[in-house]
């Protein structure tokens, strides 16, 4: 076991929505950012069908949602128009809606024919489960604090533009090593990373291809004075969460949160070429286990009366730490104007938290694209509806 998590290791990919960065398990299966609505809601749902996946195990025990005493209907106005709730699901295309105050369940529908059961990808809210295990692995003794320098792990990068960067730089977001997130630019390090970093990598044992790229590329700034959203350095952090641990992150995962805290169901991690769990994206999990991801992060990271989390942890990393020209960054968090801190994905995944209030609303979608202001701006309309819906329900 110890040597296949060694290749493991040797293997990697880079990014988060490419094509390359995960393995389909059909060679003719389109890339994941073009999938048709018919085959979002097909595969959603059941990523493990499509690509190479590690489980996350749930344990014996379930950590309950009780119902609230009333169940909460909203109505809101948004682009000159009424919605209800359904309405909304309907138009934006929304698979799974849930409302948690004080641990209890408030609202929850469903709808693409999805059933409670039922999983649903996560994209990008995976970074902010990664930046949970890292907090976790600090707490175990794996890593000694958020001043560890990158190279401390990850000795390649010794003489790139990493010298000098920490742990903590890398979850903020602001290494100050050069990238481009441009999608539709084939030279752009999210577009050929994958390729480049393999060929690197060939014929250097022990070189992880995502390490091998990501180390040849210059500084543009100070380390932590300028955030820049690299979906590389996602990667690159669950490749050094990995290596300290000693252990895959759906393993470590199971271990520090869906057993501990009792999700009540086995989630599925998408992985790369080399069986590695992606950092940045793509854990499939329940509605309701959203909901308890967020209460975990609510509740300090405390799972069943034990800290998993070093003390103040979760509140700091759910705190801007950096200015991102919106409303800040946290640790693979977003702050937003509405004052709540939200784990986000693309085609619609959230988790957001209003923590004065301890609300937590879980939006699953499958939008027509990944984003664009006019969805973003339906979602906080509804968010903001379903908080002061919640704020007035009766406790």
């Amino acid at each position: 076991m110890k040597r296949l998590f060694a290749a493991a290791l040797v293997t990697g990919s880079l990014c988060a929505v490419s094509v390359s960065a995960q393995v389909a398990l059909k060679p003719e299966t389109p890339n994941l950012l073009f999938w048709s609505p018919d085959q979002q809601a097909r595969w959603y749902p059941a990523m493990e069908t499509v690509y190479q996946t590690r489980t996350i195990a749930a344990g014996d025990r379930t950590q309950a949602l009780p119902l609230a005493g009333g169940m909460m209907d909203p109505v809101f106005t948004h682009d000159g128009r009424t919605w209800t709730v359904d309405a909304y699901m309907d138009a934006y295309r929304v698979s799974g809606l849930l409302v948690i105050r004080d641990g209890k369940v408030l609202l929850e529908r469903y709808g693409l024919g999805r059933r409670p059961s039922d999983r649903w990808t996560s994209f990008s809210v995976a970074k902010s489960v990664t930046a949970i295990l890292v907090g976790a692995a600090i707490q175990d003794g794996y890593i000694k604090s958020l001043k560890t320098p990158v190279t401390e792990i990850l000795p390649e990068l010794k003489g790139s533009a990493y010298d000098g960067v920490t742990l903590r730089q890398l979850l903020m977001m602001s290494s100050g090593v050069r990238w481009s997130e441009d999608y539709s630019d084939p030279n752009s390090d999210v577009a050929k990373g994958p390729t480049e970093g393999l060929k690197l990598a060939q014929g250097k044992p022990g070189l992880n291809p995502v390490v091998a790229y990501m180390g040849t590329l210059p500084r543009a700034h100070p380390p932590g004075t300028v955030f820049n959203y690299n979906t590389g350095e996602t990667d690159l952090v669950g490749i050094l969460l990995a290596r300290a641990v000693g252990k895959g992150l759906a393993e470590y995962a199971s271990e520090k949160i869906w057993k501990p805290y009792g999700m009540e169901a086995d989630a599925a991690w998408v992985t790369d070429p080399g069986g590695l769990e992606r950092g940045g994206c793509c854990i499939s999990m329940t509605l309701r286990d959203y909901g308890r991801v967020g209460q975990f992060v609510l509740d300090e990271g405390v799972a069943d009366g034990k800290p998993i989390l070093p003390p103040g942890w979760a509140r700091e990393a759910t705190t801007k730490q950096i200015d991102n020209g919106q409303a800040g960054y946290g640790y693979f968090w977003w702050m937003q104007p509405n004052g709540a801190y939200q784990a986000t994905g693309i085609f619609g995944q959230s988790i957001t938290t209003f923590r004065e209030d301890r609300i937590i609303i879980v939006v699953n979608s499958a939008w027509p694209k990944s984003g664009g202001p006019d969805l973003r701006d339906g979602r906080i309309a509804l968010i903001n509806a379903l908080r002061r819906s919640a704020q007035a329900a009766p406790r």
